[in-house]
């Protein structure tokens, strides 16, 4: 566990320690009788995740991504740090969503479970219509179409991740994942399926924090929402998550991290001023990017580091995070700093239904507009609190 990183987020100890230990033994019997897919294996849950697995030594792994480069580091970290398996351990450079993953399945598709980490997460992702459409297509309809290969296949167990977006959303990333629950409590009648809401993983590929290393390696300023507060997991416990969630998980179970408000949330400005200390910086506060822009080219010799931090004003970000809502059924007492939210089957199919005719039609048609779709997310979650601000991410430093 890295402990560097667990002090940058405010944490002193690993959160799922305790319940890893009291099941490890429970763990190490199933993953080692077991044969694995694992979908999005190269970002960085799945790569947690992975690395979880193999280090129990399975009976078969097979890790999925669209990033070739991200794969090859995949493999160069696991055979650096863990070595090699008896197992059938291979990597395999693949969209999903693309004809040749589907004949790569239609080819073996012999597996026990499979772990479905691949996602469009980024809040700024609703900025245009057409990166919408991509997002509902690799959140939502990728997740069924894997869901339906797994159901024929004879797959034990499906885990989807999902997100502490998806309790009262208020942004489409976030919609997307709660419509996705919607459809994963459908499939559960016919596959066992268990979930994870996440908070935030610290220093995650395109995370903020991940930003934060990027701009000092790059020599520029530092910038974070003042008021926006985060729980935050390290990678290796959002890789454990996983682990718990899929294997220990009962059908229609979705996970979340018991995480205590008074000790674990804290705010993007105040890990950045943790994070410029540990490099050896005094964060030196500025009013406007200019000046931020300006002082970075000499700051830095006299041990400081320009920082912009302001109040966050872009849309589908919330002031505080929640990991389940007020009418959701929760199971405080099963793991010690995990909780359950408990589903039955929901009779909502004619819903579900609705959503996809809609979409497929849009696809057909060839164009559509994002209030369309904002329009359908509103008529699939009733209290959806999504606020068009009419300003993203991508316009500010």
């Amino acid at each position: 566990m890295n402990h560097g990183m667990l002090e940058l987020v405010g944490r002193s100890s690993p959160l799922l320690q305790t319940d890893i230990n009291n099941n490890e033994k429970l763990l190490v019997e199933h993953v080692a009788s077991s044969k694995f897919l694992v979908i999005g294996a190269a970002g960085s849950i799945g790569q947690a995740v992975t690395k979880e697995i193999f280090k129990r030594n399975p009976n078969k792994l097979h890790a999925v991504d669209i990033s070739e480069n991200n794969l090859v580091e995949l493999v160069r970290d696991i055979r650096s740090s863990l070595g090699y398996i008896d197992g059938d351990f291979r990597t395999f450079a693949l969209d999903v969503g693309s004809w040749q993953y589907d004949a790569f399945i239609d080819s073996d598709g012999q597996y026990d479970y499979v772990l479905n980490l691949s996602a469009l997460k980024h809040v700024r992702s609703e900025k245009d219509a057409y990166t919408l459409m991509r997002m509902i297509e690799v959140n939502i309809l990728n997740t069924l179409k894997t869901i339906e290969q797994s159901k024929l296949k004879g797959v034990k167990k499906y885990f989807c991740v999902s997100t502490d977006k998806a309790a009262n959303p208020v942004n489409m990333m976030g919609g997307s994942k709660r419509i996705m629950e919607m459809f994963l409590m459908r499939e559960s009648e016919n596959i066992d399926i268990s979930t994870a809401r996440f908070a935030n993983v610290a220093f995650s590929d395109g995370s903020l924090l991940h930003g934060f290393n990027q701009r000092l390696e790059k020599k520029q300023p530092l910038v974070a929402p003042s008021d926006v507060k985060r729980y935050f997991v390290v990678p290796q416990e959002s890789g454990e998550l996983c682990l718990l969630s899929s294997l220990l998980g009962e059908n229609r179970d979705i996970f979340f991290p018991k995480l205590s408000e008074e000790l674990h949330l804290i705010t993007f400005a105040e890990i950045a001023q943790k994070y410029l200390r540990s490099k050896g910086f005094e964060p030196y506060l500025c009013e406007n990017e200019d000046e931020a822009r300006d002082l970075i080219k000499k700051l830095p010799q006299q041990g400081k580091w320009p920082c912009l931090f302001t109040p966050s004003n872009t849309t589908g970000e919330k002031d505080f995070e929640e990991f389940f809502t007020s009418n959701e059924t929760i199971d405080l007492d099963r793991f010690q700093n995990l909780g359950i939210v408990k589903n039955g089957l929901a009779d909502n199919s004619a819903k579900l239904d609705y959503f996809l005719n809609t979409i497929s039609e849009m696809r057909k048609l060839g164009k559509w507009t994002k209030e369309e779709i904002v329009r359908l997310f509103h008529e699939m979650i009733p209290d959806f609190g999504h606020e068009e601000k009419g300003k993203y991410l991508d316009s500010k430093m």
